[in-house]
């Protein structure tokens, strides 16, 4: 994990979306996705719930 991924993260958490996130980062949703999928099996936890509406942080 480094700091970019880390970018991903709060961008996708501020904006409720993956897209957005890549958006304001100016790369592809698939890239932001994946960098965070990456995370999350790192961790071994689940940052994200997804759905077609967005994304948003799952609870503590």
């Amino acid at each position: 994990m480094d700091l970019r991924h880390l970018r991903y993260i709060v961008a996708a958490a501020r904006n409720g979306s993956f897209s957005a996130a890549a958006n304001e980062f100016n790369v592809r949703q698939p890239i932001v996705s994946k960098r965070i999928k990456e995370v999350e099996e790192e961790l071994g936890v689940r940052l994200f719930e997804r759905s077609t509406a967005g994304a948003r942080l799952t609870p503590p």
